[in-house]
């Protein structure tokens, strides 16, 4: 089982690739949890398919993020309950409008 300093550690890695892949493509856009999980394979040197053992921790990190207000989670385009969200979902920065 993973220590706690090691899951703070990869929620910390999770949440900067989260936020640089929005940045990257501008904070208007909205990203899929793949491009995050993609970056952080890429990032570390792993195989081809690596970033797919990424996945569920940017799903549950980006629904941490969601809960504290600093990340929207979108389902259909629309704004989606972090707690009740399933299937396909892009994330994004909270938008004023």
């Amino acid at each position: 089982m993973p220590d706690r300093q090691d899951s703070n550690a990869d929620a910390d890695i999770v949440a900067a690739a989260v936020f640089a892949e929005i940045s990257s493509r501008g904070a208007a856009k909205t990203i899929s949890p793949e491009d995050a999980a993609k970056r952080i394979a890429t990032e570390r040197g792993e195989d081809e398919l690596g970033w797919r053992k990424w996945l569920p921790r940017v799903r549950g990190v980006a629904k941490g993020l969601a809960r504290e207000g600093r990340l929207v989670i979108y389902r259909k385009g629309k704004p989606a309950d972090p707690d009740d969200v399933k299937g396909v979902i892009r994330l994004g920065l909270p938008r004023s409008d």
